[in-house]
């Protein structure tokens, strides 16, 4: 009973708040079992390019405030302190995924494809939905898979559907949905 009246009055200086973010693993989302990390020239330049801006650009910056606010004295209502140490902490954890991945990544230039008749990995494929719509798809790698510029990870349903297939072939894709066939129109690398 003591012992807990004590800890009630200890200073808050003295006890360590928790911090949610203090506890996310440092883990990379991993691939499924057996398959290498393709990625395209393009795809493995952004993320050169995303990791210099972190590492370069945002985190000297964010460290200079976090050091200028450490200066402004109480540091438990500083939300420039606060604020920036969370931000650090997500800037470096980023740092930390980007050289992982890139360390395992194998990059794989489409331009080099021979066969431009069947679909393979980093291929732009148009076809034609069951609902008679055409759309149009690039086959990418996990980490640079970005769906408002219509490119999907080459483990995607579609992807796995898609994938040595030719023109004029019709495939078979799994949506929530059920079964879909969808015909490819044209293959592009």
């Amino acid at each position: 009973m003591l012992a807990a009246a004590h800890l009630a009055a200890m200073s808050k200086a003295f006890t360590k708040e928790i911090d949610g973010d203090d506890d996310l693993e440092d883990e990379i989302a991993p691939l499924p079992a057996g398959l290498k990390n393709y990625i395209t020239p393009q795809g493995l330049a952004r993320m050169q390019a995303e990791f210099a801006e972190l590492q370069q650009v945002e985190r000297p910056k964010v460290v200079e405030t976090v050091s200028w606010a450490a200066g402004n004295g109480d540091r438990s209502e500083n939300g420039d302190y606060i604020y920036g140490k969370r931000r650090l902490r997500e800037i470096d954890r980023r740092l930390r995924f980007l050289r992982k991945r890139m360390e395992i990544a194998e990059v794989v230039d489409p331009a080099r494809q021979t066969n431009h008749s069947r679909v393979f990995f980093g291929a732009t494929v148009d076809y034609l939905t069951s609902q008679n719509e055409t759309k149009r798809v690039r086959i990418v790698g996990v980490d640079e898979a970005r769906s408002e510029f219509g490119e999907v990870s080459w483990i995607s349903p579609i992807a796995k559907a898609l994938l040595k297939a030719e023109a004029g072939d019709i495939v078979e894709v799994r949506t929530p949905k059920g079964i879909e066939r969808i015909e490819i129109l044209k293959i592009a690398y």
